[in-house]
């Protein structure tokens, strides 16, 4: 009996533990719901987004992101040029300071070339003269007979005439038909050494000779090639220099009377036979070309710049140094 009594008393106490959980359990659902309604009842409906409006902005959002994307890939890009001409600018500004170094020492140089030694600038124009003396004896003597062959040296000191031109082969004696080459030749001295010469003959003018050049020899050489023996070939070339010096002056007998700054007559003559070659004896051509007669023209060389003085007045007044006014 006291066994059933505890065992009922047990369940209603079970119950009434069930019962007070739901309870609490309700209790709670009923504040979560509470709380939603007053929540809902706060929501306003102004602060939702459209879907349209929404897939817009993503959208656009989207499309910033890759132009955001395309802008920092510009930006990488002007990065890596501005690296490469930065390089471009220090290698543009080291040519620019190896280029500043040029222009200083060539400043230099002109500041030397501005402080110009008289003496060198004599000679200079020495050397012109010669030449322009030269270009006008071939000019003229082209004009006179055209198929003359005269050419002016590689050194630009002497008119070369063709050996066999003026002389038969072997022979010292000048062509018959070639007299009237050397004598015209004589004239075109005789009109041309006045104005650079001195003595009694003497003609000086600043439009013939602004260089106040003075000739010391205009010299007659005579020269062979290396076919045969060399005393022979001497010999011959020594004649041939001596008939064309005679020949010169039984043209033009005056051209004795033009003389130097030493005093002493600027006609002279040479024979070398083959030893001065001009082209290479072992071919024909070589050969025909050191066949020849050379005129020569030496420049006197002043050894000092005083010297310059003296010689313009010399020629300025046709005396030889020494010589009273």
């Amino acid at each position: 009996m006291r066994g059933g009594l505890r065992t009922r008393q047990g369940e209603e106490e079970e119950e009434s533990a069930f019962v007070s959980m739901t309870d609490m359990t309700v209790s709670f659902l009923f504040i979560v719901i509470l709380l939603l309604a007053y929540f809902a009842s706060k929501y306003n409906d102004q602060n939702m987004v459209p879907r349209a409006d929404y897939d817009v902005v993503v959208q656009q959002r989207d499309e910033a992101n890759r132009e955001v994307m395309r802008l920092q890939t510009l930006v990488n890009q002007y990065e890596t040029t501005i690296e490469e001409l930065h390089r471009s600018v220090d290698a543009k500004q080291k040519e620019i300071d190896e280029l500043q170094r040029e222009i200083a020492q060539l400043r230099q140089e002109l500041e030397k070339l501005r402080k110009v030694d008289p003496l060198e600038t004599y000679l200079a124009l020495s050397a012109i003269e010669r030449r322009r003396i030269l270009e006008t004896l071939q000019r003229q003597l082209k004009i006179d007979f055209p198929d003359l062959q005269v050419v002016i040296s590689e050194e630009n000191d002497a008119l070369r005439f063709q050996g066999d031109g003026l002389f038969a082969s072997g022979s010292p004696s000048l062509r018959p038909d070639r007299r009237t080459i050397v004598e015209t030749l004589a004239t075109r001295l005789a009109q041309i050494l006045p104005c650079y010469t001195l003595g009694n003959r003497s003609s000086w003018k600043v439009d013939c000779n602004p260089a106040n050049a003075v000739i010391e020899a205009l010299q007659i050489e005579g020269h062979t090639d290396s076919t045969g023996e060399f005393t022979p070939n001497l010999t011959l070339s020594t004649e041939r220099a001596n008939n064309t010096f005679f020949t010169i002056i039984g043209k033009s007998p005056e051209l004795v009377e033009f003389f130097n700054f030493r005093q002493q007559p600027v006609l002279s003559v040479a024979g070398y036979g083959e030893m001065r070659p001009v082209k290479d004896n072992s071919t024909k051509e070589g050969r025909d070309t050191n066949r020849r007669v050379d005129l020569r023209i030496i420049m006197y060389t002043p050894s000092k710049s005083e010297e310059i003085e003296r010689i313009r007045d010399a020629l300025s007044s046709g005396l030889l140094p020494g010589e009273a006014k």
